[in-house]
């Protein structure tokens, strides 16, 4: 398993934070990440404050383990965020 860029691996879950200029740019960004987990069928655990979103990744039901399913949410999310810079 490749870990996608700039996430890490911590007790099963996929985690990364991403920052924003401010919490409308946050959100935005949340509304199109749950566009493209719908496309996909896999939802994040994640939260906000402001202009932070923090994004977990795990597979419920394979165990609460990391799997591919993850790691292509994971790329696609990165993908996105490289919009918003």
């Amino acid at each position: 398993m490749v870990v996608p860029d700039s996430w890490n691996e911590e007790q099963h879950y996929l985690v990364r934070e991403f920052v924003f200029a401010d919490f409308k740019a946050a959100f935005y960004f949340m509304t199109a990440v749950a566009g493209i987990a719908e496309e996909l069928h896999h939802h994040p655990d994640w939260s906000n404050s402001y202009n932070r979103v923090t994004i977990r990744l795990t597979t419920h039901d394979a165990g609460n383990v990391i799997t591919e399913k993850d790691l292509i949410l994971a790329n696609r999310i990165n993908e996105l965020f490289g919009k918003f810079k």
